[in-house]
């Protein structure tokens, strides 16, 4: 009895719907597998760079140094390093064009950076859809081979004249393997998916507070009038304050 209700033996003697649902699911739950163990890789990756180009950038090298050593490592560079390459590029070409209005400098260096931390942001959001799809949807494939499985064993008992547990079990076994292939491909799938989301959030916010300090590097540069304070209240006046 126990080597008829064992999982090898389950699988080969399901119906031929109920294998290609956990054939199925064995493929998403593979492909979510890889698709975490490289996002793992890169997300560190990603870390790593930023913390060697944010200490450089803060050492007091120039400028024009790091948008040098920038743009020959444009490949191998993490997501802040291209986009200080992209702000300090537009910045030198509107230079190049004689164009000397401060904000106009400074609003075209913020867009080149603003469109390569979107770039940035897409690129380290690749495979994120694909693991939400397989934590959503891999738990109805399995409920749907399940249901299936249940369907093909009770046709199959009706034409029996006396039923019991032991004709059954093994029917109603076979179904519930695809829910439970399709917990374990979804399970995982939604941890990661949370913890992904979570670390691009920490790294899209980073990249942009990275963003505004260098346009106010940029600004103080430049010149640029900072806004006037906002004027004090009434009362506040009235008091001596």
């Amino acid at each position: 009895m126990n080597q008829d209700l064992s999982i090898v033996q389950l699988v080969l003697h399901a119906s031929f719907i109920v294998q290609l649902v956990m054939l199925l699911l064995m493929i998403g739950s593979v492909t979510s597998w890889a698709a975490i163990f490289g996002k793992l890789r890169a997300l560190k990756l990603i870390k790593v760079k930023n913390d060697e180009f944010e200490r450089d950038f803060w050492s007091g090298t120039s400028l024009n140094d790091l948008y040098a050593a920038a743009a020959q490592n444009a490949k191998q560079g993490g997501p802040m390093e291209r986009i200080f390459a992209s702000g300090m590029r537009e910045y030198q070409k509107l230079r190049e064009r004689r164009i000397q209005d401060p904000g106009t400098l400074l609003d075209g260096a913020r867009r080149a950076m603003r469109a390569s931390f979107q770039r940035e942001l897409d690129a380290a959001e690749v495979h994120l859809s694909f693991l939400a799809s397989v934590a959503s949807v891999s738990p109805y494939v399995g409920l749907f081979g399940t249901v299936w499985g249940i369907m093909h064993a009770f046709t199959g008992l009706a034409s029996l004249q006396q039923v019991t547990l032991a004709t059954v079990a093994p029917g109603i076994a076979e179904a519930l393997v695809a829910t439970a292939l399709g917990l374990f491909a979804a399970i995982p799938a939604v941890v990661a998916y949370n913890r992904f989301a979570r670390d691009i959030d920490r790294i899209a916010i980073r990249l942009e507070t990275f963003i505004e300090e260098f346009s106010n590097i940029l600004q103080r540069n430049l010149g640029v009038q900072a806004p006037p304070p906002p004027q004090p209240m009434a009362h506040a006046t009235a008091t001596g304050y």
